[in-house]
């Protein structure tokens, strides 16, 4: 019910109004049905933009810190996205994310569109970054098509840090449904995963026209602070 208030009349309208997203390949959505929604994560930002445009519900894979925040503002964002009904998502290991995998297997037995991003979190500096294998645990799990989805121009309304974002018109691109039956059963081969991860991604890439980056983002974002730590340490 909340889903429906916040998409229809609260913050839906507003959105469309605002950004003006120009929206290309909307009939690749199924109109009933399950399938994966992959796309790239840039901004904060996508997690409204892309389901204000779409038809039906969608239901995201969202990282678990949004629903453990301290404070007035923490309480209030694991408000929005249990009432919006996403799914927290452990990132501190693989054994943790199982969890996670499940309820979003539980998603599209349903027969229901699930979100995900397969980077693992927003890109830092606007490059797409190498995709993690549950997307394809879940497309080969499940046996549903992936659609792939690329935001353009959310990395500039609203890149990391950033609270408030820019009026800015951004544009919302889907690719045609991408197919895995030829490796139904191999979710549990590593190799097969790793190549339907890797085929969604140059699909997002193609839509997307990143720079990409054939490392996980946050090994390269831990890099980057230690970095900045030693360079700090270095100063005084």
């Amino acid at each position: 019910m909340f889903y429906h208030l916040l998409k229809h009349v609260l913050l839906g309208p507003l959105l469309r109004l605002l950004f003006r997203p120009r929206i290309e390949g909307l009939e690749n959505i199924p109109a009933e049905g399950a399938a994966i929604v992959a796309g790239n994560h840039l901004s904060f930002s996508d997690h409204f933009l892309m389901p204000a445009i779409l038809k039906r519900r969608i239901t995201f894979l969202a990282k678990a810190e949004y629903f453990t925040g301290p404070g007035v503002k923490g309480r209030l964002t694991a408000f929005f996205f249990r009432s919006a009904g996403q799914i927290p998502v452990d990132r501190s290991g693989k054994n943790a994310g199982q969890a996670a995998l499940r309820e979003g297997l539980g998603v599209l037995a349903k027969e229901e569109l699930l979100g995900i991003y397969p980077e693992g979190t927003r890109s830092h500096d606007g490059r797409l970054y190498k995709g993690k294998v549950g997307v394809a645990a879940m497309a080969l799990g499940a046996g549903v098509p992936v659609i792939p989805c690329a935001m353009v121009g959310t990395f500039e309304i609203q890149p990391p840090g950033k609270k408030i974002p820019k009026i800015r018109r951004v544009t919302i691109r889907f690719g045609e449904p991408m197919e895995f039956s030829r490796y139904a059963g191999m979710e549990g081969e590593r190799a097969v995963l790793r190549a339907v991860t890797d085929e969604i991604m140059y699909a997002i890439l193609g839509l997307s026209g990143q720079e990409y980056v054939d490392r996980y983002a946050a090994e390269v974002k831990a890099e980057e602070e230690e970095q900045r730590k030693k360079a700090r340490r270095t100063a005084r």
